[in-house]
């Protein structure tokens, strides 16, 4: 990832990290957005007590709303933690689709992601993603003493990435939005189920699994995990135990796990001892619960796999055959169809959704998912595309949408959605199933978020759910408008409701349990499932007489039918791990008192607001090279800049640098400043001397990046035109015919790239190509004539196995004058290692990876072993000139691991390599250490 300007900023950004996926209420995993807006948003501002409001023009009425709700909560969400007040800005985001939150540093500020998803607990969007953001910004108030300034902000991020495990993060935010809300995840069975299955399938994952995941197994993920320590924390040492615990690392910082000895200090124990005490506590309740729950036990109709797999919303296309969406750590989304014999076959690969989803009848398939704006990747929109089973032709059916959980009418030939504008007003759509017209909008006058539609099956009315701060509701409209409230609003878990023959079946957990149940003509709810984990999605047979439903089990969503026998919803014996943290807050909802005042707003943008000073880093380029730079990066990341010194060891002189980087337009424009000094060595009647001077360097570029994504294909494009001016002066020792001036050298690159979406597991894409060409000259110095041209292809195939990923990476280049030495292409394994026989023309690099093993292994705290993989190479330099097919300058083998190191988060992907030598080189084996991270 590129967190600073420059890559070079090792040693801050491996700290920074450990904080970089500490997202919001509803994580998808991403790195904090670094993209733009289109130029043609118009921004305002709304300044609220310490929080200013950031929001585009459309968000008018949701920004004055929120700028009450946030003022007014703050105190509340902040109480444990003795936070009060704040300043932040909060930036609202409402051209995407992609439902998110986050509170980062350096700039610091909020974003929420306005778009509501079609699947969140009980309670309003806005307010979800309030009263948890909010968390975080109390959280990182109480580390730093709410200071800003003198810009330590970087400083700051890297202190909390090795302060603070992310669960605690995520858990205690998690419990703050149950405690403070009549909702919240803590209260949805489903939201904790991977967890209270494995604990009850006799799974003992330990501590480091359970928080940084696994390649093979469900994990409960550090939030889950956060959720129920901080609970339990809390409710043995007190409301105000992470005060004292955040309040000691800040008074005490520099300590190896300060959160841990903290945490010990003020409850007793440290993470690793809460955490096996609180598994026993919760595999006891649970068990508890279990045995006061009846429950049944079902056939799987798929193959259990033995790594983490799921077969989402199965659908019955004929007596034999199931049509289900598979997800998988090993294979990437794509339709099966499954057999009576459980045998399976790929249909289509899809790309990313919002949810998984799809609806199917009458042979057509559709489903809906995330496009990107080429240039601008805030801007996303939600398509919806069908796929004929019998033809297998594909067609796009709407195009920069907001289209949501799209369903067919039974025919096949109208499409119920949910439609979202960039207000936030969500309306239900009727769409013709051919063409992908909007036949009609159904109203909500209320404006209610909206879920998860379905057709009668006369197609003559809609069910839908609803969601408000009251709660979700199940409805149904008709035609004309007329609303019928089927089920009044609840903290019930309701969703996707689907019709049948004895009315209208849906999700919920009334038994504390995610189950499926139906509600009849006269109201009365019954239950069709009485699942151990969890059963969700229903479908029925055409006699109306069995249900295909998703049955959850510890390697994911199975499939399962069952006869239609309407049973009581019974007894709810959930375990809500949340109540002592909502007893001591003792605030009921803090949502119900909210003050309706008229801000005033004002316009946001301009020269005023480019700029954003957040912090002095510290720079270590190598041993010869450090200093200090300030950095500033705008809220709505159109805008980096930089200006720093740095110390040139072995020069012992100094280097003065500043530059800008405008990413608004559709090109991005960089420009960058040097004053530095310089050396170099040359030959002369006294032999080799050393000379010296100083250069004033201006470098401008213009980068236009471009991306496409369609179903599970990515392309992207990439065009550069770069060029700079220096000026040498004050000269030592150099000759009299130095060159003084270097006049606007040219740069050009172009680069495609076209891959296929990867699984969890695969080490590099199993289908990609890549191209890439430069050129350098020099058209505007004669006295320096020379240039470079590159090209370079990178070509991966599938393996011999699942994972397996094959690369042939075949590159050219020419070079003259004083670019004749240059390298741009890759080189062999070991390049710098070996004595070099001509001038570099061309490479061929043969890569063949592989997983070996994913053990989840544990080295005490010293290394959490995510998996094991290893590579095969055979690398030819200058083909048919130093090297041919037959004669490989290098070859060899590599073995690699991920894993986490000291229980902080990045992964770090530590190996070793041997390259073996072509014997006409007379070199002896050499042995490469890697070192590489991410996050």
């Amino acid at each position: 990832m590129k967190l600073f300007l420059k890559n070079k900023y090792l040693i801050i950004s491996i700290f920074t990290s450990s904080l970089l996926c500490v997202n919001g209420a509803k994580s998808y995993g991403q790195i904090f957005s670094t993209e733009q807006n289109p130029l043609s948003v118009k921004w305002r501002q709304i300044n609220a007590t310490g929080f200013r409001i950031i929001y585009p023009i459309e968000l008018e009425k949701e920004a004055q709303r929120m700028s009450n709700t946030i003022s007014h909560i703050y105190p509340y969400v902040g109480a444990s933690l003795g936070q009060s007040k704040a300043r932040i800005p909060i930036v609202f985001q409402n051209r995407g689709v992609i439902a998110n939150g986050f509170v980062q540093l350096a700039p610091k500020k909020s974003e929420f992601y306005t778009t509501p998803p079609q699947q969140f607990d009980s309670q309003d969007w806005l307010n979800n993603l309030a009263v948890h953001e909010l968390r975080h910004v109390a959280q990182f108030d109480k580390l730093t003493g709410g200071k800003a300034h003198p810009f330590p902000e970087t400083v700051y991020f890297a202190w909390f990435g090795l302060s603070i495990p992310l669960w605690y993060f995520e858990g205690d935010a998690v419990s703050t939005e149950t405690s403070l809300s009549n909702a919240g995840r803590g209260r949805i069975p489903s939201w904790i189920m991977p967890y209270r299955t494995q604990l009850l399938e006799g799974k003992n994952y330990s501590y480091t699994k359970s928080n940084f995941d696994s390649e093979k197994d469900l994990t409960p993920g550090y939030y889950q995990l956060g959720y129920t320590l901080a609970s339990a924390i809390r409710e043995k040492a007190g409301k105000t135990v992470f005060d004292s615990v955040l309040t000691d690392i800040r008074h005490r910082p520099v300590r190896l796990y300060p959160f841990s000895k903290s945490l010990r200090k003020y409850s007793g124990k440290g993470t690793t001892q809460w955490f096996h005490t609180n598994t026993e506590k919760l595999r006891a309740e649970w068990t508890g619960q279990a045995n006061k729950t009846p429950a049944k036990t079902y056939s799987s109709l798929n193959e259990v796999a033995d790594i983490a797999t799921s077969y989402f919303l199965p659908v019955k296309i004929n007596d034999q055959d199931i049509l289900a969406l598979k997800q998988s750590k090993g294979e990437s989304p794509h339709f099966v169809r499954i057999n009576k014999d459980k045998k399976e076959k790929s249909l289509l690969h899809i790309g990313v959704q919002e949810q998984p989803w799809f609806s199917y009848a009458n042979g057509l398939l559709v489903w809906d998912e995330i496009r990107y704006d080429p240039r601008y990747k805030q801007r996303s929109y939600s398509v919806i595309s069908s796929y004929h089973l019998e033809s297998g032709k594909v067609h796009r059916l709407s195009s920069r949408s907001r289209l949501f959980s799209p369903a067919l009418s039974a025919d096949g030939k109208k499409i119920v959605a949910v439609q979202y504008d960039l207000s936030n007003k969500g309306n239900l759509v009727e769409i013709d199933a051919a063409t992908g017209q909007i036949l009609h909008t159904y109203p909500n006058p209320e404006n209610l978020i909206l879920q998860t539609p379905a057709f009668s099956r006369d197609g003559s009315s809609l069910a839908f759910i609803t969601v408000t701060e009251q709660g979700k509701s199940l409805c149904e409209i008709n035609r004309d408008g007329k609303t019928t409230v089927l089920i009044p609003a609840s903290q019930q878990q309701l969703s996707r409701p689907v019709y049948f023959s004895k009315g209208i079946a849906f999700n919920a957990h009334y038994n504390g349990i995610d189950n499926i149940y139906y509600i009849d003509e006269a109201k009365k709810i019954s239950a069709l499932t009485k699942a151990k984990y969890g059963a969700f999605n229903p479908t029925f047979s055409v006699d109306q007489q069995s249900i295909l439903f998703n049955n959850y089990g510890i390697t994911g969503y199975n499939v399962a039918e069952t006869t239609v026998q309407p049973e009581s919803i019974g007894e709810n014996h959930f375990v809500f791990l949340g109540a002592a943290a909502a007893k001591q807050e003792n605030t009921g909802s803090v949502f119900t008192d909210i003050p309706d005042s008229t801000y005033n707003s004002k316009s946001y943008g301009g020269i005023k607001d480019l700029f954003q000073l957040h912090s002095i880093n510290p720079v270590i380029e190598n041993e010869y090279r450090a200093g200090l730079q300030i950095s500033s990066d705008n809220l709505l990341n159109t805008m980096n800049a930089f200006a720093g010194v740095n110390y040139f060891r072995d020069l012992g002189r100094f280097e003065y640098n500043a530059g800008i980087t405008y990413k608004g337009f559709y090109p991005v424009l960089g420009l960058t400043y040097r004053n530095r000094p310089r050396r170099a060595f040359y030959n002369s009647n006294k032999g080799i001397q050393q000379g010296d001077w100083r250069e004033n360097n201006v470098n401008i570029s213009a980068t236009l990046p471009l991306s496409i994504n369609a179903l599970n294909h990515n392309y992207n494009f990439s065009l550069t035109t770069a060029s700079s001016y220096t000026k040498r002066y004050s000269p030592e020792n150099m000759p009299n015919n130095y060159i003084s001036t270097l006049r606007f050298p040219m740069e050009y690159s172009f680069s495609f790239t076209h891959s296929i979406r990867q699984s969890e597991r695969d080490i590099a894409p199993k289908w990609a190509q890549i191209l890439r060409f430069s050129y350098l000259h020099q058209p505007f110095d004669a006295q320096l004539s020379g240039y470079l041209f590159a090209a370079e292809s990178f070509l991966y195939f599938p393996g011999f196995a699942r994972n397996h990923s094959f690369l042939a990476n075949l590159s050219f280049q020419r070079t003259a004058g004083i670019r004749k030495f240059d390298q741009q292409i890759n080189t062999v394994y070991g390049y710098n290692n070996i004595a070099a026989r001509n001038i570099l023309k061309n490479t061929l690099l043969l890569n063949y990876r592989f997983p070996i093993v994913f053990p989840d292994a544990e080295l005490g705290a010293l290394a959490y072993i995510r998996n094991l993989r290893a590579g095969l190479f055979c690398h030819y330099e200058n083909l048919g000139e130093d090297t041919n097919i037959g004669q490989p300058k290098t070859f060899g083998f590599e073995l690699r691991s991920s894993m986490n190191l000291l229980r902080y988060q990045p992964v770090v992907d530590l190996g070793t390599r041997v390259v073996f030598v072509n014997k006409i080189y007379h070199q002896n084996p050499i042995l490469e250490l890697i070192l590489n991270y991410s996050f």
